[in-house]
C-alpha cells in the first residue's frame, strides 16, 4: 500500500490550503482515511477521519468547523480542505489508512497502519 500527500505550503494566517492524499495498491474504497499531524516537538495528532463509504466524518476539536475532509474513490484520493488556518496549524501533515477493510473510523493514531511521507503546511501569523 501506497500513502503519498500533497497541497501542503506556507499560507497566512486567516488563509486556506487543500492538501491531497493518493492511496494505491489495493481497493481504496474499501478502506478508512485519516489525516494526522506533527508539530514540532509534540507527538502526533488525529485531525480528521472519513469512514469507507464516505458518509461518516470525524474531526479533532482543534480543527472542527475550520477543516473538512472528503474522498473521491473514483480518483482514490481523499482531500483536506483548510479554512481559516492559524499558526497553531503549523505541523507535518500525513495521510494514514487502515489494514482492515470497511470499518467505519478510526480517530486514534495508533489505529492506522500506513501512512505516507508527510506534507509540510506553514500558517504565518
Amino acid at each position: 500500500v501506497q500513502v503519498v500527500e500533497s497541497g501542503g505550503g506556507l499560507v497566512q494566517a486567516g488563509g486556506s490550503l487543500r492538501l491531497s492524499c493518493a492511496a494505491s495498491g489495493r481497493t481504496f474504497r474499501r478502506y478508512a482515511m485519516g489525516w494526522v499531524r506533527q508539530a514540532p516537538g509534540k507527538d502526533r495528532e488525529f485531525v480528521a477521519a472519513i469512514g469507507w463509504s464516505g458518509n461518516t466524518t470525524y474531526y479533532a476539536d482543534s480543527v472542527k468547523g475550520r477543516f473538512t475532509i472528503s474522498r473521491d474513490n473514483a480518483k482514490n484520493t481523499v482531500y483536506l480542505q483548510m479554512n481559516s488556518l492559524k499558526p497553531e496549524d503549523t505541523a507535518v501533515y500525513y495521510c494514514a489508512t487502515d489494514r482492515v477493510s470497511r470499518r467505519a473510523l478510526l480517530v486514534a493514531v495508533r489505529e492506522y497502519d500506513y501512512w505516507g511521507q508527510g506534507t509540510q503546511v506553514t500558517v504565518s501569523s
